[in-house]
């Protein structure tokens, strides 16, 4: 069973940054995403990778965040500048897109959280 793990998170205030990391228990050769999952919301994608380096980003996070992976390291990141508050929730990992279209793997998520 492939596990993948979220780190990061924290508190900051808006304004700040933070970088997430993910991390597959197997280097995985497919297409991986953040998503995040504010209280109260549906769970939204954020950001997304291809297996062939093909970024798509959802417009509220245009200009702020940045997905990166580190194939040497099996490393997934997201880099979050500019943080607002409207940005905090639980943001999860996400790997490999199954038949059904939806990503197989998935992280426990961790928690961001912006203040004023």
């Amino acid at each position: 069973q492939v596990q993948v793990v979220e780190s990061g998170g924290g508190s900051v205030q808006a304004g700040g940054s933070l970088k997430l990391s993910c991390t597959p228990s197997i280097p995985l050769f497919c297409a991986m995403a953040w998503y995040r999952q504010a209280p109260g919301k549906e769970r939204e994608l954020v950001s997304r990778i291809s297996n062939r380096g093909d970024i798509a980003n959802a417009d509220s996070v245009k200009g702020r965040f940045t997905i990166s992976q580190d194939k040497a390291n099996n490393t997934l990141y997201l880099q979050m500048n500019n943080l607002k508050t409207e940005d905090t929730g639980t943001y999860y990992c996400a790997a490999c897109i199954s038949a059904s279209g939806l990503y197989e793997y998935w992280g426990q998520g961790t928690q961001v959280t912006v203040s004023l």
